[in-house]
């Protein structure tokens, strides 16, 4: 059985517009909704249910099982984007950042980067790109995602932003002179 914090890490993992900490109701993201409404009802409730149980499966550890049953989901309804999404956390977890990729961008291209199925998709993307280095991509998928109501994504885009960068570091130089005057003068 997991432990709270390996469910919360889980939680993140899944859920990456929510970090740690965070207040849900201060997040815009989280009034955004997946549209269903192509799919016929008792399959988007068969896949959802497939998905509960893959998250269920990979918070206790059993990534195998959990990747079983979100292969099941796409199977059984290939063109929503969901179960990519959830893929490709389970995906990464096992160390498959290239397959995680690749199921992100099937998730928001099916999504047609709408919902919050691409707002997650991207935040997740974006962060696998800065593991790799590849931050001005990632910086253009938090920036989406920021625009869709992501606090974390906007955080994360601020981060990247060239410009911002360097502002703090003048900002920082400038409050350091303020909190230590003698040594600025020395130099």
């Amino acid at each position: 059985m997991a432990s709270a914090h390996d469910r919360a890490v889980l939680q993140t993992i899944f859920n990456p517009t929510s970090p740690f900490g965070d207040i849900p109701a201060l997040n815009q993201e989280d009034d955004l909704t997946d549209d269903d409404s192509a799919f016929e009802p008792e399959l988007v409730k068969q896949v959802k249910d497939l998905e509960l149980q893959g998250v269920s499966a990979a918070e206790s550890g059993d990534l195998h099982a959990a990747l079983q049953l979100f292969n099941q989901a796409v199977m059984v309804l290939p063109q929503r984007a969901s179960a990519y999404n959830n893929r490709a956390q389970t995906k990464r977890l096992q160390g498959d950042s290239k397959g995680a990729v690749e199921d992100l961008e099937k998730a928001i291209s099916l999504s047609r980067g709408t919902g919050r199925t691409a707002c997650q998709a991207l935040v997740q993307r974006g962060l696998l790109l800065r593991l790799t280095g590849r931050d001005e991509e990632a910086r253009v998928d938090f920036e989406k995602a920021a625009a869709m109501g992501s606090e974390f994504a906007r955080q994360q885009a601020v981060i990247l932003n060239p410009y911002a960068a360097l502002c703090n570091r003048m900002l920082s130089q400038v409050i350091d002179k303020l909190r230590n005057p003698e040594t600025s003068e020395m130099q």
